[in-house]
């Protein structure tokens, strides 16, 4: 007799095998026409998720406990399509037959004396019955779905009931419910990463760790009445000392509802490294949006930054602007320049409005570098709709227009943080959290490893979005003819106008220089007709030194739970006491299915400008491209 052959269930009920009928008929299509009967032995070994169950069940075989046997025969009772009923099940022992009747399957498991483990004691191991012949299987419980989905919810927390249920049905053959199907992931989510309960009660030693492993980090948490979750708030060092030393003085503030069990909002500020690249600095977890939550946010950023606010140069902040964060912004840095995000308020402007036309001069206006530029454009917007002086009243320029603006942006002009927030909510919300919070960290862990390590490759003096920048102001200076008045000042003359620059002050009468941190085209021309390299007038924070400095501090990881030592001190650092119990706000997710809101991620560049030639005044080419002889 030849080699004896193992085939897994799972590989015949993917070939269309249902019944105990077409088993070896199926087995033989997978081997070949060549498979003779005579030379090979066919063992049917059934498996879950590929893996291959103890089978055949045999006398004497032994299980750790009672419930390891009952989930045992569960599983081969739905990989072989035949539903068991148990006839007996305590603590000494487990019978269960074939619920079809008059079939003689049946087995008897009873405990070994002295030990904890079961044994099979009597053992029918054959079936006469045909099997279950619908989809729908008696054994596939809510916990059978959770177990066997666990290791791809481990994978993807995003793994949706919908793809759960068509999933069983192609790898078991077995139909279950919508609901058997979320509330499977719900059982296999807690026994990965704990309940939603469990989170906030792990919190204190969770901040504990964070300052134990990363000295020098803020985490805090604040509770409300009956010592319910309120706030919780983290900064770390490695993200503090790259703000302080090395980052522009520009800091995104924004928010996002989170859709967890409990709900709640992550509030986040965070900076801009040499790149232009999103640095986060400060992550908090409020129970609801409210003006006294915004006050303490920047109460505790005002704190991180601590004696160093007063020596930094003046801060400029971003954001949508409402009520609360105007206020805790004047409280808590009354000398910032607090303006708004361009997309936020460029929306407001065309859902205020609903004209292309009016849209487009508008951005206009938005990036006129002069008030004349600005004025201009607004005349323009009145002679089509009256209504704007009224919007314009509500929304002051001078919180957003270029041309007024005082605080510096350098070219950053809307929220980058708000696409990121929106995809940290979607990624974490069905995460407790305490795990919310450990994704967000080695999500941002891994964005600074992987900017630490591309910023050692880079040579250069300036980061390569300032180099784009002065590569094309050099390339737009070459048309320019440059009268120089004395060492520091020069007239740089073209055939739109003349303007004024100032190389020591590093000013331009374009205020391209001023606003952008990096030489405009008038600049460039001034520095190369003086022999001087265009790059080393660049702002300090757009250098690549700046950059590595950035991301020079590590943040640690932060140990598995199981190694988190208990904590003694009486509070966690963070004003919180570890020996009372933190329960989950009394806020919590409204029955049904939520509504979904389109999110929309509008262009924030400005509409492309017509360019007209100073040579021979024609459209769509400038005088550097003109084919007229000068």
């Amino acid at each position: 007799m030849g080699d004896q052959v193992l085939v897994s269930v799972d590989e015949m009920l993917g070939s269309g095998s249902d019944t105990n009928g077409q088993v070896l008929e199926s087995v033989r299509e997978m081997l070949g026409s060549g498979l003779d009967s005579n030379d090979q032995q066919v063992t049917v070994v059934p498996s879950l998720n590929g893996v291959l169950i103890d089978q055949p069940l045999a006398i004497g075989q032994e299980f750790p406990d009672v419930d390891t046997c009952r989930r045992t025969l569960k599983e081969i009772a739905i990989s072989l399509h035949f539903e068991i009923r148990i006839v007996k099940s305590d603590r000494s022992r487990f019978i269960a037959k074939c619920s079809k009747e008059g079939c003689p399957w049946r087995v008897h498991v009873s405990k070994c004396p002295g030990v904890p483990t079961f044994t099979i004691r009597t053992l029918h191991g054959e079936h006469t019955c045909e099997g279950v012949q619908s989809l729908h299987h008696q054994q596939a419980s809510v916990g059978w779905v959770a177990r066997s989905v666990e290791s791809r919810v481990r994978d993807n927390p995003q793994y949706k009931p919908k793809e759960i249920l068509q999933d069983i049905r192609s790898q078991h053959g077995v139909a279950v419910s919508y609901m058997q199907a979320w509330r499977g992931k719900e059982r296999s989510m807690a026994a990965l990463h704990g309940t939603f309960e469990e989170g906030y009660q792990l919190l204190p030693a969770y901040c504990e760790q964070i300052r134990k492993t990363n000295p020098g980090s803020i985490a805090s948490i604040a509770t409300g009445q009956e010592n319910c979750f309120q706030r919780l708030f983290i900064s770390y060092r490695a993200a503090i000392y790259g703000f302080l030393n090395a980052c522009r003085p520009l800091l995104e503030l924004d928010r996002v509802h989170l859709k967890g069990k409990y709900l709640g909002l992550l509030f986040c500020a965070a900076a801009v490294d040499a790149n232009d690249t999103l640095f986060p600095l400060a992550i908090a977890v409020v129970d609801v949006e409210s003006d006294e939550n915004w006050m303490w946010f920047m109460s505790e950023l005002r704190k991180l930054l601590g004696v160093n606010t007063d020596s930094m140069p003046r801060l400029t902040i971003l954001s949508e602007r409402s009520a609360g964060m105007v206020e805790a912004v004047e409280t808590h840095f009354p000398n910032a320049f607090h303006g708004y995000c361009l997309r936020y308020i460029s929306e407001n402007f065309r859902d205020t409005f609903k004209n292309s036309k009016l849209v487009n001069i508008f951005w206009n206006a938005v990036y006129a570098l002069t008030t004349s530029e600005f004025e201009s454009k607004v005349s323009e917007m009145v002679d089509i709709s009256q209504d704007v002086l009224q919007w314009f009243h509500h929304y002051n320029p001078q919180q957003w227009a270029v041309a007024f603006f005082e605080g510096l942006r350098y070219g950053h002009f809307s929220l980058g943080i708000t696409e990121v927030l929106y995809n940290w909510a979607l990624e974490c919300h069905e995460l407790p959290v305490v795990q919310m919070m450990e994704h967000i960290r080695q999500q941002v862990t891994s964005w600074s490893n992987d900017r630490r390590n591309m910023g050692m490759r880079w040579t250069s003096i300036l980061v390569p979005s300032a180099e784009k920048r002065i590569s094309e102001a050099i390339a737009d200076a070459r048309c320019y003819k440059v009268l120089r008045a004395n060492e520091i000042e020069f007239e740089i003359v073209s055939t739109e106008r003349t303007n004024i620059v100032d190389i020591r002050s590093r000013v331009c009468s374009c205020r391209r220089w001023q606003l952008f941190g990096v030489p405009c085209a008038h600049a460039a021309a001034a520095l190369i007709s003086c022999g001087q390299n265009a790059q080393l007038f660049a702002e300090p924070c757009f250098t690549v030194h700046s950059y590595r400095e950035t991301y020079s501090q590590m943040i640690y990881p932060i140990p598995g739970r199981s190694l988190w030592n208990e904590a003694g001190e009486g509070t966690d650092g963070g004003g919180a006491n570890v020996d009372i119990i933190i329960r989950p706000p009394k806020t919590r997710r409204p029955p049904g299915r939520p509504k979904k809101k389109v999110h929309r991620i509008e262009s924030f560049k400005r509409p492309k400008r017509v360019v007209q030639c100073g040579r021979c005044h024609m459209l769509g080419h400038s005088q550097k491209k003109c084919s007229l002889p000068s």
